[in-house]
């Protein structure tokens, strides 16, 4: 059921040698996102290989609205961090959509 909020599935590649850079980051980010009614509700972290320079974590972020993420990008002190990001991450894929249903737990019966 749709009820208005935009979700967003963040695939972010970091940079091991920058996991602290990434996490001041990110903790900006969240206070920042907060202003707009936005919230990283959680996180997933990849280790696919921890020989690699970089890592993989997901995050799942929720806005109210559009209009409200788009709040959010536009923001001074967003854009103001974005040599601090440069240094940390690798790579960010977005994707963008809204709540779907909702499938019962294992061994959950319908009525």
């Amino acid at each position: 059921m749709n009820n208005g909020r935009l979700l967003l599935v963040a695939i972010i590649t970091v940079a091991r040698d920058a996991l602290d850079a990434f996490r001041s980051y990110e903790e900006s980010a969240a206070r920042i996102m907060a202003r707009y009614g936005g919230a990283i509700e959680r996180t997933v972290a990849l280790d696919d290989d921890p020989s690699a320079g970089g890592m993989r974590e997901v995050h799942l972020v929720a806005f109210p609205d559009r209009p409200a993420f788009d709040a959010y990008r536009a923001d001074p002190e967003l854009n103001a961090l974005a040599g601090l990001r440069a240094t940390a991450i690798v790579r960010t894929e977005i994707l963008v959509g809204t709540e779907g249903p909702l499938y019962p737990a294992a061994g959950a019966h319908s009525p």
